[in-house]
């Protein structure tokens, strides 16, 4: 102890590590004092905030506690960063997913437009490096919670770990601030040869159309058009862990929050940099459990341990590698050869720690019921006319209704808001999982399914045959619409009666059907034309296999139909095959395709495309 006292003590250890807590303490309540959730108490909870961070800052100033608020900080922001990247890293094609939310022109690139004043700037073309960059996000976090922790090449590493959550708290805050109702210019070329030109310029004729040309010749047409920007719901800062874990994401304002925090906290460190060195070693003797114990904090918040072990090999072969003197640097080469291996073997097969609502072991209808309504209140707001008081009452509250405020004279209306009494809750399963088949498109493949049998047999309805006594053409009218004067009027009698299935159907839907089936085996394919199909062999054995016993055996994919009947006539797969929307294809699975095995709704196993067993192992261990 008397090396942490010497180094960190400052003129009283007590008293500095009384700071600290009263700085986390002052974080805390002005958090909670901008939260929407507090709004009654806001004042308080920013008064109380303020005084204790003002307070918390001047004894650091006192008694010499930069350097310990500097270590404690280190060890808090380092393990959140190795904790947050390692999320990513977990499921880099999710990220790159939200990172192409962004680069969306509606989406952040809008707000840089109006900027810069120039419609034409585009993130788009980012869209295409969307999976590396999320790599290279996931690698350097993890690197610089390393350094962060074990303290090495600190200016370097805070600066840079600034200048990232700079950007980040950037992101967030327009998140947090974007107005999808709001409009911005957004201009795109178009070659005159696309049929998107054509109407586009069709709508230049229209009045109030927002769209306008700039420029045109002989090959392009410059248009410039209104559009509204394309809010990011979710920033996606810990992926799909919180929302997995803790059932819901951070809110944008939380998100922002978060940042800011981080960013100040990084401030404090940077404060500090001059007088911070590489930990000596009576120094890691309290750093790195420290460190281990705030992974393993968080860890515990996403219900998933292997950070923790992640954590300790980067943070304790990276103190080994400094042992080496002339070649520190290869503690960079290091922790990134960690993070590489990791997000090698999660893009090859499938992430770690699944917390979709297709994860081995989720219950799929309990995942589709488990949203909840929000439940709002109108709040009527008063004005005093000679002081200005305002007073807010819940509209159907008993204190409005005995204050009769309405009656008095002193007091006017001003206006009414909602308030959010119990927020509402998207299920995780929303209905974007609806796989489905138009009954124009049905093959002989759907229809060995039972399901499939059953629907066209119920939406059977009786059809009369009717013929015109004059040219003895014919038509066909089901009997619930046929009015027999009116048609024998028309010269019209019935020559036959046959059941059709009924036209107002349409498509069929097999949601329900895969959720209750006692047994089926799901194969999805996110995109017919990238997927692998390396092992298309033991999937149409295994299709062959499970049809002999009575399992339903099934394909969801997003392709047209045309590309189906390519798809199943390249492979002579006769598989029965249904759409659905890629948005969910992707949440299913992060692998292209993917075999899942569902048991009552259950999801009893799912096998990524490089590890689709052989046929005799899948009958053995599944039927």
């Amino acid at each position: 102890m008397k090396t942490i006292e010497k180094t960190y003590e400052g003129h009283s250890l007590g008293l500095n590590m009384l700071f600290v807590l009263l700085n986390f303490a002052g974080v805390f309540c002005i958090v909670l004092g901008f939260h929407e959730r507090f709004e009654e108490s806001h004042t308080l909870y920013r008064f109380l905030g303020f005084v204790f961070l003002i307070s918390s800052i001047g004894g650091f100033i006192i008694f010499k506690g930069k350097k310990l608020f500097s270590a404690v900080l280190r060890v808090l922001v380092g393990s959140l960063f190795i904790v947050s990247g390692l999320v990513k890293a977990n499921d880099p094609i999710g990220f790159s997913y939200k990172l192409e939310e962004y680069f969306e022109d509606g989406a952040l690139a809008y707000r840089i437009k109006e900027w810069l004043g120039d419609p034409s700037f585009s993130l788009e073309f980012f869209m295409d490096y969307a999976l590396e960059l999320s790599v290279l996000i996931c690698v350097i976090e993890i690197v610089l919670g390393v350094l962060l922790i074990i303290g090495r090449w600190m200016k370097f590493t805070t600066i840079t770990s600034l200048l990232m959550m700079l950007f980040f708290t950037f992101l967030t805050w327009h998140t947090a601030n974007c107005d999808s109702s709001s409009k911005f210019v957004d201009r795109d070329t178009y070659y005159l040869t696309d049929p998107v030109a054509s109407m586009k310029m069709e709508q230049v004729k229209q009045k109030d159309s927002g769209v306008k040309i700039v420029s045109k010749n002989d090959e392009k047409v410059v248009i410039d058009e209104m559009k509204q920007p394309q809010c990011v719901d979710d920033c996606g800062c810990f992926g799909d862990a919180l929302k997995g874990s803790l059932g819901r994401s951070l809110s944008p304002n939380e998100s922002l929050w978060k940042d800011i925090v981080l960013v100040y906290f990084l401030i404090w460190i940077l404060a500090a940099v001059k007088i911070t060195k590489e930990n000596t070693l009576d120094e890691n003797k309290y750093i790195i459990p420290g460190s281990l114990l705030v992974i393993l904090f968080f860890s515990w918040v996403f219900g998933w341990y292997f950070p923790l072990l992640f954590g300790a090999v980067a943070i304790l072969g990276s103190l080994i590698i400094l042992r080496e003197k002339e070649r520190p640097y290869l503690v960079f080469i290091f922790v990134s050869a960690l993070t590489l291996i990791m997000t090698t073997y999660v893009l090859m097969y499938q992430p770690l720690k699944d917390y979709r609502a297709y994860a081995v072991g989720s219950n799929l209808i309990e995942k589709m019921n488990d949203g909840v309504q929000g439940v709002y209140e109108n709040v009527l707001v008063y004005k005093n006319k000679k002081t200005g008081e305002t007073k807010e009452f819940l509209a159907t509250s008993e204190e409005y209704t005995k204050s009769k405020i309405w009656e008095n004279s002193d007091w006017e209306y001003v206006s009414m808001t909602q308030k959010e009494i119990v927020p509402t809750k998207i299920p995780s399963i929303t209905e974007q999982f609806n796989p489905f088949i138009a009954v124009s498109e049905i093959s002989e493949d759907e229809k060995k399914l039972k399901v499939v049998q059953q629907k066209l047999e119920e939406a059977k309805v009786p059809i009369l045959k009717l013929m015109n006594t004059q040219d003895s053409t014919t038509i066909e009218v089901p009997l619930s619409e046929y009015a027999p004067d009116a048609y024998n009027e028309s010269g019209y009698v019935v020559v036959d009666t046959m059941e059709m299935i009924d036209p107002n159907l349409t498509e069929i839907s097999v949601r329900d059907f895969i959720v209750s089936a006692d047994k089926i085996i799901l194969l999805s394919v996110k995109s017919l034309e990238t997927a692998n199909w390396k092992y298309i062999e033991r999937l149409k054995a295994i299709e062959k296999e499970v049809e002999k016993r009575g399992i339903p055996f099934i394909m969801i994919t997003s392709a047209t139909r045309e590309a189906i009947h390519q798809f199943k006539k390249k492979y002579d797969f006769d598989v029965a095959v249904f759409v659905n929307d890629e948005t969910e294809l992707k949440a299913i699975s992060r692998s292209n395709p993917a075999l899942l095995v569902i048991e009552k709704g259950v999801v009893k196993e799912k096998n990524p495309h490089r590890l689709i067993p052989k046929p005799e192992v899948f009958i053995k261990k599944y039927l």
